[in-house]
């Protein structure tokens, strides 16, 4: 039996990239990582073109909401990516030494649903190759 690599998505909100990138990493990685999101300064709710944009690909979006990386800090974590820069900028010290990637993306909050679905693609096509390579997937 594996035991499945935990992944933290760390952006600001944690209400688009980073959902989006937990839905993403949980569906096409899910045999071998458990991903996870939180965000420095969490909004109230995730945001509602990045749940469009997910179910548009028939991704799942059950059980997705904002947390605040304090609510993780003591998770098994075994890679933390960051997809915005303030978010690398304050990304916290955890219990023990956690490699980290950074992978930013355009943060499309006030925009039409066409960037909700960019991003996320982008998410699709550059994170996960970019997680696999870090866990040694």
């Amino acid at each position: 039996m594996t035991t499945l690599k935990t992944v933290l998505v760390l952006c600001t909100g944690n209400s688009c990239r980073s959902q989006m990138a937990e839905a993403i990493l949980n569906h096409e990685l899910g045999a071998q990582v458990r991903a996870i999101s939180a965000g420095t300064i969490p909004q109230p709710k995730v945001a509602d073109g990045a749940i469009s944009a997910l179910r548009l690909a028939d991704l799942p979006t059950e059980g997705l909401h904002p947390k605040d990386v304090d609510a993780v800090m003591n998770e098994p974590i075994d890679l933390v990516v960051t997809v915005c820069d303030n978010a690398k900028e304050s990304c916290p010290i955890f219990p023990r030494p956690v490699p980290r990637i950074h992978q930013p993306f355009h943060d499309p909050h006030g925009e039409p649903l066409e960037s909700f679905e960019r991003v996320r693609d982008e998410i699709r096509s550059r994170l996960v190759p970019a997680v696999r390579e870090a866990l040694g997937l």
